[in-house]
């Protein structure tokens, strides 16, 4: 269960990355019933360090504050694409991922898991604006430079700035459920998931309001992912062609119309799984895979577990 959280920085740590670790893991919302971490943030190159926007922190906490963390989170930092780093927070990080600790980098943070090793014969998300210098650098490291994130539990690799919360929030939903992290992100009043495999790069990330767009379509899809429904159906309800609507689509997505209500069914079926009964037949028919084995085959596929595993994870052995 994640508890312990530690935010790692070095020199020249970018505030906004920092901050988002901070915002996710280090804020009390217990008044809405949600669950309280123990954070803190870590300095490798002692006490007072500079920012990269020219102003300084002073940080309590040493390396050995690592021993004890669930969760490492590793912002990103001026120059962390060319420079070393310090050796003894290299070990620290490889000490704990041996122990199953889980570590999450956050944009060019992931430099610092790649020189650690963390990242051999891994896949991994970072901006891609670095992606061909972190491929260049260390070969055996598998870039993935279209993704927001990337989960290759015990290590999880972010993307660019926005893309940290979504990865922060989706280690919250794999440990805690839907309902935690739905609750934090309305709290932060941000989109609640956005799945690591869309694309970092939309080119218009808010749908406008006028009828030329799929924002519309988009709701209607969300309200009947029991239905069956084409590219075609879909272009007609939004008065394109199947063509214009599908680029229209991948514009103001980052994802097809396909992946976009696949992702859908599966989070409505994580929500179903934590919070009612019902049998597999019966989530299966509500999320529109029609037979439990669908369901399992594509709750695996995306999730990595078996619906049962997860149902008994959230509830209880006696829940599956």
């Amino acid at each position: 269960m994640l508890e312990n959280v530690a935010a790692v920085v070095l020199n020249g740590v970018n505030p906004f990355e920092l901050g988002v670790a901070c915002e996710v893991f280090g804020t009390d919302r217990s008044d809405d019933g949600l669950p309280v971490y123990d954070f803190a943030v870590v300095s490798a190159e002692g006490p007072t360090l500079r920012s990269r926007a020219g102003f300084s922190l002073h940080i309590e906490h040493g390396l050995e504050r690592l021993e004890e963390a669930d969760l490492i989170a590793v912002p990103a930092g001026e120059n962390y694409a060319s420079r070393d780093f310090p050796p003894e927070l290299l070990e620290a990080l490889r000490r704990a991922v041996a122990r199953g600790t889980r570590v999450l980098s956050v944009c060019s943070g992931v430099f610092l898991l790649a020189a650690a090793g963390l990242l051999d014969g891994r896949r991994c998300a970072v901006h891609w604006h670095q992606a061909e210098a972190l491929a260049r650098r260390y070969p055996h490291v598998t870039v993935e430079p279209d993704v927001l994130y990337v989960d290759e539990d015990p290590v999880i690799t972010s993307a660019g700035t926005a893309a940290g919360i979504d990865a922060c929030l989706h280690i919250v939903r794999k440990d805690q459920g839907t309902e935690v992290a739905n609750k934090i992100a309305r709290r932060m009043v941000v989109p609640p998931h956005r799945d690591g495999g869309q694309a970092q790069y939309i080119e218009r990330p808010l749908p406008r309001s006028s009828c030329d767009t799929v924002g519309d379509v988009l709701v209607w899809m969300a309200e009947h992912l029991d239905e069956e429904v084409t590219v075609e159906q879909l272009a007609d309800r939004a008065h394109m062609s199947p063509r214009t609507f599908a680029r229209r689509f991948q514009q103001e997505t980052g994802t097809t119309p396909y992946r976009w209500i696949l992702r859908q069914r599966v989070l409505l079926a994580q929500r179903l799984l934590e919070e009612t009964d019902e049998t597999m037949d019966a989530i299966a028919g509500r999320t529109g895979f029609g037979t439990a084995a669908a369901l399992r085959h594509q709750f695996t596929r995306a999730l990595d577990t078996t619906p049962n595993a997860y149902r008994r994870t959230f509830r209880g052995p006696e829940a599956a």
